[in-house]
C-alpha cells in the first residue's frame, strides 16, 4: 500500500430513521447503484455495512451480489438492535427509543449478532467480517461478541464525539463516550476498547479532527453551547469536531480534511454515509432531488481531490494491509 487508504464506509439501512417510522421502507437501495458507479470511477470501493432490512430488500440483494461478483466492494454487517430478531420488547415502545444492542442482556446481544450474521452469509455467500455498531454504541462485551462470531474489523469508533447524552432505552446509561478515543487504527483491547490490545479485531475509527477556533470564535461557540438553542447554533457553524462525511454545507471542510490527511501522512481516512442519505427525502439532510444533486457535486469534488493521493480499500482489504505489515515487524531480526 503506497498510498493513504481512503475508506468509503455506508450505513445501508431503511429510509430515513431519524424519523422513527413505524414501518420501515427501503427505497435507498435503488438509489445506490448511482452512487457506486461514483466510486468505481475513482477508484472506490465502497463497504456496505448492512441491516436487517436492507439484507431482505430484492433491491439491495441484486445490488450487492453484483458488487461482490465483481470485486468492487465489501458487505458487512450494521445492526439496529430494535428491529432486528429476535425480537424482544425492552422499552415501552422500541420503535420510538430505538435502544443500543449494549442495551440488552449478552445473551439477546449474542443472538442478535448470530441472526444477521448468518442471514447475510446465506443471502451473499460470503464471511462476514466488518462491522458497524448502530447508533455508535459499542463496548467491551459487544466487542467480544464480534471476535467470538469472526469479526476481523469494526469502525464504530468516533474520536472526539460523546454519544453519553444520546439515549438508547429510558432506563439505559445512554451511548458511548469515545471523546478520549484513539484516532488511528489499533488492535481492541478486550477490557477496554479505547486502548490498544491484543485482539484479533481492529479498530478503523472514523475520520474526524477536532475543529480549531480563533479565541474569539471559540468564546462565542463556548457561550452559545450553554443554552439549548444557541448549542444548536454553534453546532453547525462552529462544530467541535470535523467529520469525513458530507452535509451540503462542508466542501470546504471536506477538502480541508483531506489536507490535513496527507500533511500528517495519515494511513488511511474514512469517510461515512447512510445509504437513506442518497435518495430524495431519505434523510433530514438531503431531502430533495436538488439537495441530492448538490452532495454528488461534492462528492465529485471530494473524491477529484483524492484521485492521485488516496488509494480506495474495503475494510476488510485495509485490514489484510495491516495484518500484513504486523507479521512483517512480527518476523524481523
Amino acid at each position: 500500500m503506497t498510498h493513504t487508504a481512503l475508506l468509503i464506509t455506508i450505513d445501508t439501512e431503511g429510509d430515513n430513521l431519524w424519523s422513527q417510522p413505524r414501518v420501515v421502507t427501503t427505497r435507498n437501495a435503488e438509489y445506490l447503484p448511482r452512487f457506486q458507479v461514483l466510486c468505481e470511477k475513482y477508484g472506490l470501493k465502497p463497504t456496505y455495512l448492512t441491516n436487517w432490512e436492507m439484507v431482505h430488500s430484492p433491491a439491495f440483494r441484486e445490488f450487492g451480489r453484483d458488487v461482490l461478483s465483481r470485486r468492487t466492494g465489501e458487505i458487512g454487517m450494521h445492526l439496529h438492535a430494535w428491529n432486528s430478531p429476535p425480537l424482544s420488547p425492552l422499552t415501552a415502545d422500541d420503535d420510538h427509543y430505538q435502544p443500543f444492542l449494549i442495551d440488552y442482556p449478552e445473551d439477546q446481544m449474542r443472538e442478535k449478532v448470530k441472526r444477521l450474521t448468518c442471514e447475510l452469509e446465506d443471502t451473499f455467500g460470503v464471511t462476514m467480517a466488518s462491522h458497524r455498531a448502530g447508533r455508535w454504541s459499542f463496548n467491551e462485551t459487544y466487542a467480544r461478541v464480534l471476535v467470538d462470531h469472526g469479526y476481523r474489523v469494526d469502525c464504530s469508533v468516533t474520536p472526539h464525539v460523546s454519544w453519553a447524552a444520546t439515549s438508547g432505552d429510558p432506563a439505559g446509561t445512554g451511548g458511548t463516550d469515545f471523546s478520549r478515543f484513539p484516532e488511528t487504527a489499533y488492535f481492541v483491547n478486550l477490557n477496554d476498547i479505547g486502548l490498544p490490545g491484543d485482539s484479533s479485531l481492529l479498530e478503523l475509527p472514523v475520520t474526524i479532527i477536532p475543529s480549531s477556533y480563533p479565541n474569539v470564535l471559540q468564546s462565542t461557540r463556548t457561550f452559545l453551547a450553554h443554552h439549548p438553542f444557541g448549542a444548536r447554533v454553534a453546532n453547525r457553524f462552529f462544530p467541535p469536531a470535523l467529520w469525513l462525511r458530507p452535509t451540503q454545507r462542508n466542501r470546504k471542510m471536506l477538502l480541508h480534511i483531506l489536507a490535513i490527511a496527507q500533511q500528517e501522512q495519515r494511513p488511511y481516512i474514512e469517510f461515512m454515509l447512510h445509504s437513506s442519505e442518497l435518495m430524495p427525502g431519505g434523510s433530514p439532510t438531503f431531502p430533495s432531488r436538488k439537495s441530492i444533486e448538490a452532495l454528488y457535486d461534492d462528492l465529485e469534488a471530494l473524491f477529484t481531490a483524492a484521485r492521485d493521493i488516496f488509494e480506495g480499500l474495503t475494510l476488510c482489504d485495509y485490514y489484510e494491509c495491516q495484518a500484513s505489515h504486523q507479521a512483517g515487524i512480527g518476523g524481523e531480526k
